[in-house]
């Protein structure tokens, strides 16, 4: 049987899983949102900006494994590359899909509107084709195979990839057929990787895990946790991997940050003679300042599809196939980790609001199996104390860092699990980049929780600068409380302004408030941060 082509792009990404497409609508692109429309199985997500649909579709696809994002052409697919660079960054399969112009018009170089002034069609695939995997311009004869190319990409690599449709090709007719996509490792380079890492482990008096978020985005998470339970070995996390571990593992030593905090994680990574990545990001904030000091000599590096050990890469090998493995040969550890990096025994403040009260309490506030997504900033080192409760998805862009992302990404975790309960924390700055979001929220009835931090602007930012109170760190003061009523209704919103209002509006939300969106504003003092924070930068004086 045939099928138009749109429709086939639509049947082929439903089929992953993606049931919402997130976008603007553009005179280009209106036969693609048809082909959403017309899907029995698909729904289209409008969005206030594409920026933010991006964002939505970058957190859609971290808790369904895909996503996708349906801008116009030009003026439309380039308010949301920043999104789209975030995806590549923090290895998130979404697919950019742009309505572009008529074939007719392509070809004679027609200078019509969304376009710069000498027409270059392809322009704006050049600009994308820096932040994505790969990118495609399909004609009516390329269109099948170019379509799957891109979602076997998107499968096999788990980063984003970009496709521009033209109008007039989406309406012809193709075989609707196609080939699933499998991956495999490479036999021989699988076992030769198993054989030198048990080889290196066999040999070691100390061996600890160091584990991270590249184990969720290439679905590892059943293989890591059988190696886990079975090794024993001690456990750390890092950031942007923060849930992969509770404190229910028996040898998990808390979230690792370096030489600022929690010794136990810093100790049994650097002192290890045989230190085991999983799926680690070794980036500046990651590793609190590449604080790792491990030798390559006495090292493995399991990544998605490749693996290091003593230096020597072995390509082709899956991270799910050399964990299972690992887990079948390897001999438990007698070794035991004394942990309590956690918050705890926080003081309430009558008169402020302190940050370390709020984690406690937010520790208690969350449920098993909620979705929680942190902003970039001071948040994010709040989270490395935050205890977990079982199957909490943590959700944040340590690595990509674009302030505003979160309250984008909320609508997308959301909506691809409305099952559960959604929490954003973000500070006000950040917000005020993507605000507008809640009014898609209220419109597709969903129910977060939302946190907003007001510490009077860009407080990170000020941390950074040579004086602390910079005018450019200021922002316009918004009445937070009022907010979300702009954009709908059936809304609990409250301001707090110590830990005892605190206490009392957890407790309404999780016993009053339930089938509301929640919306609350916590107003902290400028310099009021993480203890982390406080430890990371304990160097800067503060002049208030």
């Amino acid at each position: 049987m045939g099928i138009s082509i749109s429709d086939y792009l639509i049947l082929r990404l439903q089929k992953l899983g993606v049931s919402e497409f997130f976008g603007l609508p553009g005179d280009y692109n209106f036969n693609i949102i048809t082909s959403v429309e017309n899907n029995p199985d698909t729904n289209w997500i409008g969005c206030t900006n594409e920026l933010n649909a991006g964002y939505a579709a970058d957190g859609y696809a971290r808790i369904k494994g895909y996503g996708a994002l349906i801008t116009t052409y030009g003026v439309g697919e380039l308010s949301a590359i920043n999104a789209i660079a975030g995806s590549m960054s923090e290895f998130i399969p979404v697919m950019k899909i742009t309505g572009v112009p008529s074939t007719k018009h392509i070809r004679q170089n027609t200078l019509i509107h969304h376009n710069l002034n000498t027409p270059d069609y392809h322009a704006f695939i050049n600009a994308y084709s820096n932040v994505v995997e790969a990118a495609a311009f399909l004609t009516k004869e390329n269109a099948k195979d170019e379509i799957d190319r891109l979602i076997n990409i998107m499968i096999k690599e788990k980063k984003p990839v970009y496709l521009a449709l033209p109008m007039d090709i989406c309406n012809e007719i193709i075989d609707e057929n196609y080939i699933e996509c499998t991956q495999k490792s490479d036999e021989s380079s699988l076992n030769s990787a198993l054989e030198a890492a048990l080889d290196l482990i066999k040999k070691a008096k100390s061996p600890a895990i160091l584990a991270d978020v590249m184990i969720k985005r290439f679905e590892a998470r059943e293989e890591f946790y059988t190696l886990a339970k079975k090794s024993n070995y001690p456990a750390s996390t890092l950031l942007m991997g923060k849930d992969i571990l509770n404190c229910e593992f028996p040898n998990f030593s808390g979230t690792y940050v370096g030489k600022f905090d929690n010794p136990i994680a810093y100790k049994s990574i650097n002192n290890s003679d045989c230190p085991i990545f999983i799926g680690t990001v070794i980036s500046d904030i990651n590793t609190q300042g590449f604080s790792l000091e491990v030798n390559p000599d006495d090292f493995i590096n399991i990544q998605g599809n490749y693996t290091i050990v003593k230096n020597i890469m072995y390509k082709n090998v899956l991270m799910k196939d050399i964990l299972e493995k690992l887990a079948q040969n390897i001999e438990k550890s007698e070794s035991k980790t004394d942990f309590e990096y956690y918050y705890k025994d926080t003081q309430a403040n009558k008169e402020k609001l302190s940050y370390d009260y709020f984690c406690e309490k937010l520790q208690d506030f969350l449920n098993e199996g909620d979705n929680l997504v942190c902003e970039t900033g001071l948040i994010n080192l709040a989270l490395a104390k935050l205890k977990l409760k079982k199957n909490i998805s943590v959700n944040n862009q340590v690595l990509w860092g674009s302030i505003g992302w979160a309250t984008g990404a909320t609508l997308g975790v959301s909506i691809a699990d409305k099952s559960k309960r959604t929490i954003l924390l973000t500070g006000e700055g950040s917000h005020q980049l993507s605000a507008t979001e809640i009014s898609t929220m209220i419109r597709n009835k969903l129910k977060p929780v939302i946190f907003v931090i007001n510490n009077n602007g860009y407080t990170i930012e000020r941390l950074l600068s040579d004086d602390l109170m910079d005018e450019f760190n200021n922002i316009a003061k918004w009445d937070y409380l009022k907010l979300p009523y702009v954009f709908g209704s059936n809304i609990y919103s409250a301001s707090v302004k110590n830990d005892l209002e605190l206490d009392n509006v957890l407790n309404k939300i999780q016993n009053e408030q339930k089938d509301k969106m929640c919306y609350i504003e916590l107003c902290m003092d400028t310099f009021e941060m993480p203890e982390l924070a406080k430890k990371a930068w304990g160097h800067i004086e503060i002049k208030k």
